[in-house]
């Protein structure tokens, strides 16, 4: 589920019970943004500190050109010192091994390509209420030519047009429909133009009230108002100069229907795909309370707006994503969730032929949940990205002919129910298949942010043969760009090793090691522990780059670094990860129990004396449960919660999206096997038991845990004398994503265990 020095609180309401602070220890309060003098980050030259992650480049996913020979990447680069965060558009050759050409972008805006040597640039200009998206188009030049290959931009950027908001976002382009897909943000009138006026009327409105007659008031970090994010289609074209020119009529092609997308506050482009005349989309189903359903329906519309939206899901199902074309234009694919409800149930691949009308699964007999796909350019097979043992890989799967008739569960030969893994570690995403059996991807690692891959030598797969007749060839792996190679060179990062033990009821348990620099084997109780703990609950530790809970930071602080991924952890299995529901407090704790164990009968290296636990979200509902059960014996010696489940009870009246109480509990916080569940694994329940120093980290727009769960935890370890910290960030959401606010939740959580692992000596 899902911050400056102490956070300055009135001890009034606690005068009768606790002596008031020292005049001294006030006027540090009073400090609350200050760094102190009592504690640094370990630096050196070949340390990566917290500084240098904010620093550290930050490459978005790699977007591939119509031809398949340029993809663009944004990049965004933040300073501490000028406390600016730079933004670029990096150009990539994909067959050429020559250095990415950096567009600086004055602001940052969304790039997209409208054809294989014009970029689309998309930027918010004007003052205030006067301001509007404009777009422009950027010529790239590229002599692929070895060895005198070259990039470059030959000309300004040439104004394209402008939309009516400044709001426009999630552009796709069909060159074949000469249309510019995109959403934006409308009143019930769905007008575009209208909107301006609109938002002066709503401004000056008299009050600030917002009023509500159904659920979703507000969600994850904003109160719900009264616009509505759509899709539109507008005319995007050259005129006989080969200028391009946007047209000026929007068509919203959601008007009357009640449906949203993106669907928030995560979706974007892969809500929706475009092909030469349809567009399909993904939207919550409109007849169900939004807050305590995940349904969501897949759509098909005119891309002209000419005909009214038609919905090709049917029948009960949970949530769906990632819809997409086939080149052709003759399929379509999504991702589809079984419950309605249930966030983490198994996603599978639903595959629509569009000419039959025939729906059909693909993946049902398959124990992962797939992402990201893509049809092969002859729409013969179906790449995917899916989490596996803690990576992201790629797979693909042939796509078999179209059954008779719609079903849930075709009987298919082997070939079609075997995924092929095509990438084994790191994290894949943005999965695009290029011309001439090639595929694009970006992929990260535990040492390292994105970078962009291409796959080449696809058609030597052997994809319509069973799994033990297919062939040991496999395409070849290049990677086409180093963005953080020069700043991450010297640093000795960990690349991260599996360990596996025996948990609860016998399951075998993966996790992680991240060991710090310097550390040889054989050297005695040298080393703290840091045990990190993950989200969700249904999440994972995977092979994949962080800028928030980076397990390489820790490391490189010193810390032998343990991250688990215990009892309803993803990757390993859906019935893995549908055991910790309605078990919050069970198995993935004796799980851990294990697991640290293990580590400390197989690793005499780690001083058990010196451990410390850090989690957030499910991870901080998990140090307040550890808190409460001192028989665990972790023996920890501090421990930090970040937006952590505090009441359970609580969160299920309070959380912005109440279908995941519902699911994970057994019911609203009233239903009778809510409240056995809530009885036996409620943090609240245990608070007599807390006694380790706790430092406490909340955002202030966390409306997935709001801030009282972390204050009402604090007031528990100050009344009960234990020592503690309370941080509130008032601008940070259940995650803390402002460069100067990690580098100060970094400061606070080193400071808080070093003060109690060196408290003794």
């Amino acid at each position: 589920m899902r911050f400056p020095a102490g956070f300055p609180m009135t001890l009034l309401g606690l005068a009768s019970q606790v002596p008031l602070e020292s005049p001294l220890r006030a006027a540090e309060n009073a400090m609350s943004n200050a760094y102190t003098a009592d504690f640094a980050f370990k630096e050196d030259v070949n340390i990566f500190t917290p500084k240098d992650l904010v620093e550290l480049v930050r490459p978005g996913t790699g977007l591939a050109n119509p031809a398949g020979d340029l993809a663009l990447v944004p990049v965004s680069k933040y300073t501490v010192s000028e406390k600016k965060n730079n933004k670029s558009i990096h150009i990539v050759s994909v067959e050429s091994a020559i250095q990415p050409f950096e567009i600086p972008l004055t602001d940052s805006g969304e790039a997209f390509w409208i054809d294989s040597r014009t970029v689309g640039h998309a930027v918010s200009e004007g003052e205030d209420k006067n301001k509007v998206m404009t777009l422009y188009a950027i010529s790239v030049k590229y002599e692929a030519e070895s060895p005198g290959a070259t990039l470059s931009v030959p000309e300004a950027p040439r104004l394209v047009g402008k939309f009516p908001t400044s709001s426009a976002s999630n552009f796709k382009y069909s060159a074949e429909a000469g249309r510019l897909v995109f959403s934006d943000y409308v009143y019930s009138d769905g007008d575009l133009e209208a909107v301006k006026k609109h938002d002066e009327a709503w401004e000056n409105r008299g009050d600030t009230a917002y009023v509500f007659d159904d659920g979703y008031e507000r969600h994850w970090d904003t109160w719900v108002g009264p616009k509505k994010s759509s899709l539109f289609s507008v005319t995007l074209s050259q005129s006989p100069d080969k200028t391009w020119v946007l047209g000026s009529e929007f068509a919203n092609l959601l008007k009357g229907t009640s449906h949203t997308c993106p669907v928030e506050p995560f979706g974007g482009t892969d809500d929706f795909d475009v092909s030469e005349t349809h567009v399909v989309y993904t939207a919550k189903d409109p007849a169900l309370p939004l807050a305590w359903h995940t349904k969501q329906n897949v759509y098909l519309v005119d891309i002209n707006d000419a005909s009214k939206p038609v919905e090709l899901t049917s029948g009960k199902h949970g949530a769906t994503h990632s819809p997409v074309f086939s080149k052709q234009g003759d399929k379509a694919a999504w991702l589809q969730l079984d419950k309605d409800g249930a966030e983490a149930d198994r996603a599978q691949v639903v595959i629509y032929d569009l000419t039959k009308h025939v729906k059909y699964t693909l993946t049902r007999h398959w124990d992962r949940s797939p992402d990201a796909l893509a049809f092969s350019e002859d729409g013969k097979a179906i790449y995917f990205t899916a989490g596996d043992i803690a990576r992201i890989k790629v797979f693909v799967l042939p796509i078999p002919p179209t059954p008779a008739e719609s079903t849930a569960d075709p009987e298919l030969p082997a070939a079609y129910r075997e995924p092929i893994e095509l990438t084994s570690s790191g994290a894949a995403s943005g999965v695009q298949v290029l011309p001439n059996d090639r595929l694009l991807f970006t992929q990260s690692s535990l040492t390292g942010p994105n970078d962009v891959y291409v796959l080449r030598g696809l058609e030597q797969l052997d994809l319509h043969v069973a799994p033990s007749q297919r062939g040991a060839a496999k395409p070849q792996i290049e990677q086409l760009t180093r963005f953080a190679e020069v700043a991450l060179k010297g640093k000795s990062l960990s690349d991260g090793e599996d360990f596996w033990f025996e948990g609860a009821e016998g399951h075998k348990v993966q996790g992680w090691i991240v060991k710090p620099p310097g550390f040889k084997k054989g050297e005695k109780k040298k080393w703290p522990i840091a045990v990190l703990i993950h989200g969700g609950p249904q999440g994972a530790w995977e092979d994949q780059w962080s800028t928030r809970w980076n397990p390489n930071i820790f490391a490189q602080q010193g810390y032998f670094t343990i991250a688990m991924n215990p009892t309803g952890s993803t990757t390993f299995g859906q019935n893995f990860t549908n055991a910790i529901s309605q078990h919050w407090g069970g198995a993935p704790f004796e799980d851990m129990q294990k697991g640290f164990k293990y580590i400390l009968d197989n690793f005499p290296e780690v001083d058990p004396d010196k451990a410390v636990g850090a989690g957030a979200s499910w991870g901080g509902y998990a140090v307040n449960w550890i808190q409460g059960h001192p028989e665990y014996n972790f023996k920890f010696k501090a421990l930090v919660c970040h937006d952590g489940v505090f009441s359970a009870t609580y969160n299920g009246f309070s959380t912005d999206e109440l279908f995941f109480f519902n699911e994970e509990w057994g019911g609203r916080p009233w239903d009778e096997r809510a409240k056995k569940n809530l009885a036996k694994y409620d943090p609240t329940n245990f608070v007599d038991k807390w006694s380790t120093p706790m430092l406490i980290i909340h955002g202030g727009k966390d409306y997935r845990l709001p801030e009282t769960e972390g204050i009402s935890a604090f007031h528990v370890l100050q009344q009960r004398g234990i020592p503690s910290r309370l941080v509130i960030f008032p601008d940070e959401n259940h995650w803390v994503l402002n460069h100067m606010n990690s580098l100060k939740w970094h400061y606070e959580v080193f400071r808080w265990f070093d003060k109690y692992l060196n408290k003794n000596e």
